[in-house]
């Protein structure tokens, strides 16, 4: 998840067309979904989901069918997001994690509730048995 913040909005419309106009793949797209409504009326951490700001969440998604085209597809993505960077606030969506994420991005995703998460895991799963996906580490 990129939270986004239109600091300048002129710009970061004019840095996401430029982005579009350079798909490398007509299965390339960068998404926008509106936050709003009633998942904001409900409390930072009332859920594990902490997201709960009135805004945009972008993503970048890209497919390809070539396996000749995958240098230039990832290449596009990541200079894309790079591009956008500027733009976005902290925070990511689980659900959105991928495997080359630099730094802690289950803690990010999780934000103020990844340490209740934590203990949660500890007490019902402290082996980590569900390991699998965006694993939250059990507390030791």
């Amino acid at each position: 998840m990129m939270k986004l913040v239109f600091l300048d909005v002129g710009l970061a419309i004019d840095t996401m067309v430029d982005c579009c106009a350079r798909m490398p793949s007509p299965m390339a797209g960068i998404f926008l979904e509106h936050a709003h409504g009633a998942m904001t009326r409900v409390g930072v951490t009332d859920t594990a989901f902490p997201h709960r700001a009135v805004g945009y969440n972008m993503l970048f998604l890209n497919q390809w069918t070539n396996p000749a085209d995958t240098e230039r597809c990832i290449a596009w993505t990541r200079e894309s997001y790079a591009a956008m960077r500027p733009f976005v606030a902290s925070g990511r969506y689980v659900n959105y994690l991928d495997d080359d994420e630099a730094g802690d991005p289950i803690a990010q995703a999780y934000g103020p509730n990844y340490a209740k998460l934590r203990q949660i895991k500890a007490k019902y799963d402290p082996t980590n048995f569900f390991h699998m996906n965006q694993n939250i580490k059990p507390l030791s």
